[in-house]
C-alpha cells in the first residue's frame, strides 16, 4: 500500500506479526501502523543472517563466488572481497576461456574470474565463446579460436584482452607469443574461412578432419620471443580488470609486516583513529599541485590488497620525500587519518620504500609476556634513556615518539604458542637494528632483525 499522507491519530493499539491471534497493519481511517513491521523484520534479517553465515562457513568458495558476482559492477568491493577471500585461503585466479563462465566461477577451491569482468570484452563476444565452447568443445590454441570465431564475434581487440589477462594461458602460457601471432594468426583464419565458403578447403578439410588438431598446425608463427615480465603482466592485468589477480606487487610483504601496519586502506573511511596510522601501499597515481604560495604538493592514489584511498602530501612533507613519488612504487607510509569536508583522506607524515624497512623480532615465553619485570627489562633495553627520548622527540639511540622515516624500525613481538604477533607502541621503535638487537641479546632476550620483504 502506497502512503499518499500520514496523520498523527495519539496513541492507538497496534498489531504486531509476532502476535497468534490476527492482526493487521492498519489503523482508524485506513492509516498504517508506524511500528507494525519491526518484529518481522528482526525475523527476516535473523533468518537471512543464519542462512549466509551457514554458507559462507560449509560451502565458502561457492558463497564468496556469488558475492563476487553480486558486487561485480563495483570495483572497490570486489576488491575488498577479493583480500577476503586470500585471507580465506580462497585464490581467485584470472580468466580461462575454456573455464570460464560470465560472472565468477567456483571451480574446486578456487574461484575463476568472470569474463564478463574484462574490458573490451562485450556481451557479445561472451556469448559467441560460451556458445562455441558448447557446440564443440574447448579451444586447443589461438588458431582455434579464431578459426571457430570470426571477427564480427571476436575482434582484435576483445582477443588481446583474453591475452592479457591470463584467458589463453592455457593454450600457450606465453602472452608475448600470443600478441606477436595474433595478426598473422586472424588473417590466416579469415583467409582460410574464405577457403572453406568458397569450397576450397584444405587437405585435411577435405577428408573431414577439420577439428583435428593438425588442421591448426598449419597456422604461421612469429618468431620464438621471451615472455613478458611478471611485472608487465601485472600492469596489464590491473588495465583490462581493475585487479591484480595472478599476483600483487605487494604479496612479497612478509606476515611481520601486517603487524607492523595493521590498518588496510579499505577501512580509513570507518576508522576511529585520530593518530598517526601506518599502511603498506602502491601508489597508482600522483597529481602534482602548486599552492597559492607557489608550494609544490601532491595528491596521490594509493592501493593496498584490500582497497585503495586518496592521500596528500602537503608542501612541508613533499620536499622531504618528493624523490619517492613514482608511480606503482612500493612504500611503509605514516600518516593520520582526515575526515574534513565529508571526505576521507590519509595526510602523509612520512613515507619509506619498502624494500628498506628493517624489522626487529624478540621472541617470548608466555611467562615472559605476563612478568612485569621482564617487560620493563625489555622497555629499557629498546629505549635506555626515555626521559631524554621524551623530551627530544626523538634524539635517543634507541626510541622516540614519531622517530623520521629513516630511523623508523618497528619492534615486532612472537609470543610462545600464540599465532598472532605483537607489535610494540612506536615509543620504542629504534633507529639502528643491530644496536637494538644486541641490547636485547644483552638483556637475555632472544632477538633478530629482517627486512619487510620476503624473500
Amino acid at each position: 500500500m502506497k502512503i499518499v499522507s500520514r496523520k498523527s491519530l495519539d496513541v492507538q493499539p497496534v498489531f504486531d506479526i509476532g502476535l497468534e491471534r490476527d492482526h493487521n497493519f492498519l489503523l482508524d481511517h485506513g492509516y498504517i501502523a508506524s511500528n507494525c513491521f519491526n518484529k518481522s523484520h528482526s525475523v527476516a534479517y535473523g533468518y537471512v543472517t543464519y542462512q549466509t553465515a551457514y554458507l559462507k562457513a560449509n560451502y565458502p568458495v561457492e558463497y564468496m563466488a556469488a558475492l563476487l558476482s553480486s558486487v561485480s559492477g563495483d570495483q572497490d568491493k570486489v576488491q575488498r572481497y577479493i583480500a577476503n577471500c586470500r585471507s580465506m585461503g580462497i585464490q581467485v585466479v584470472p580468466p580461462d576461456v575454456n573455464s570460464s563462465g560470465e560472472d565468477f566461477t567456483p571451480r574446486e577451491q578456487k574461484i575463476l574470474f568472470g569474463l564478463a569482468a574484462i574490458k573490451n570484452l562485450g556481451a557479445g563476444p561472451i556469448a559467441a565463446i560460451l556458445q562455441a565452447r558448447q557446440d564443440a568443445g574447448n579451444f586447443t590454441s589461438l588458431a582455434d579460436l579464431c578459426s571457430r570465431l570470426d571477427s564480427r564475434s571476436l575482434n582484435k581487440k576483445a582477443l588481446e584482452a583474453l591475452i592479457q589477462t591470463g584467458a589463453l594461458d592455457l593454450l600457450e602460457a606465453n602472452r608475448h607469443q600470443l600478441m606477436n601471432d595474433l595478426d598473422i594468426t586472424m588473417e590466416w583464419a579469415s583467409r582460410r574461412a574464405k577457403e572453406q565458403a568458397s569450397g576450397q578447403g584444405n587437405i585435411f578439410d577435405f577428408f573431414g578432419e577439420s577439428s583435428n588438431t593438425k588442421t591448426f598446425d598449419t597456422a604461421p608463427k612469429t618468431t620464438r620471443v621471451q615472455d613478458y615480465s611478471s611485472q608487465e603482466k601485472l600492469r596489464m592485468e590491473k588495465e583490462l580488470l581493475g585487479f591484480y589477480i595472478s599476483d600483487h606487487p605487494l604479496s612479497v610483504v612478509s606476515r611481520s609486516a601486517r603487524v607492523m601496519a595493521p590498518i588496510n586502506l579499505c577501512d580509513i573511511p570507518d576508522s576511529s583513529e585520530t593518530k598517526i596510522v601506518t599502511a603498506i601501499a602502491l601508489i597508482l597515481d600522483i597529481k602534482s599541485v602548486i599552492t597559492k604560495k607557489g608550494d609544490a604538493m601532491a595528491i596521490l592514489q594509493l592501493e593496498d590488497l584490500t582497497g585503495s584511498t586518496e592521500a596528500v602530501v602537503f608542501p612541508k612533507t613533499f620536499d622531504k620525500v618528493k624523490h619517492l613519488l613514482e608511480k606503482d612504487k612500493r612504500l611503509m607510509v605514516w600518516g593520520k587519518i582526515d575526515r574534513r569536508d565529508e571526505q576521507t583522506q590519509l595526510i602523509i607524515d612520512d613515507m619509506q620504500p619498502i624494500e628498506s624497512v628493517r624489522m626487529v623480532r624478540v621472541e617470548l615465553t608466555r611467562e615472559q609476556a605476563s612478568d612485569r619485570q621482564v617487560l620493563q627489562q625489555l622497555k629499557t633495553a629498546l629505549n635506555p634513556n626515555p626521559s631524554y627520548s621524551n623530551s627530544n622527540q626523538g634524539n635517543s639511540s634507541y626510541g622516540r615518539n614519531e622517530p623520521e622515516a629513516s630511523n623508523k624500525i618497528p619492534v615486532i613481538a612472537a609470543i610462545e604458542y600464540m599465532p598472532k604477533l605483537v607489535r610494540l607502541g612506536n615509543q620504542f621503535w629504534v633507529q639502528d637494528e643491530e644496536t637494538a638487537v644486541k641490547a636485547l641479546q644483552k638483556a637475555g632476550f632472544k632477538a633478530t632483525y629482517d627486512s619487510l620483504v620476503t624473500k
